[in-house]
């Protein structure tokens, strides 16, 4: 059943995202170390900006995950209740289409 709040209580798949995000640190990591080497420091520096986005991002991850079922709800865990105000009201449009 949808509810229309599907946008505000959305929930991600926050085991992926860490595995993603683990093989995207990993790559990262490697991508700095052979540019490096390699003599392109442009490019060894985009690697290390990807290597701190890819580490906030995986710490961000970890801590969802130890905050417990409301950010990594499994099976015994019910969805969100649905708003009890119902959706949000839209105005009509100016063209006369709803």
């Amino acid at each position: 059943m949808r509810t229309g709040s599907e946008p505000v209580t959305a929930r991600s798949a926050l085991r992926v995202r860490l595995w993603l995000s683990v093989w995207g640190l990993a790559w990262a990591v490697f991508g700095t170390a052979a540019f490096s080497l390699a003599g392109r420091p442009g490019w060894a520096a985009a690697c290390g900006v990807l290597w701190m986005v890819v580490t906030v991002d995986l710490t961000m991850i970890l801590r969802h995950l130890r905050q417990g079922p409301h950010y990594q709800p499994g099976p015994g865990v019910p969805p969100y209740r649905p708003p009890e105000s119902g959706p949000p009201f839209r105005s009509p449009s100016r063209h006369g289409r709803p």
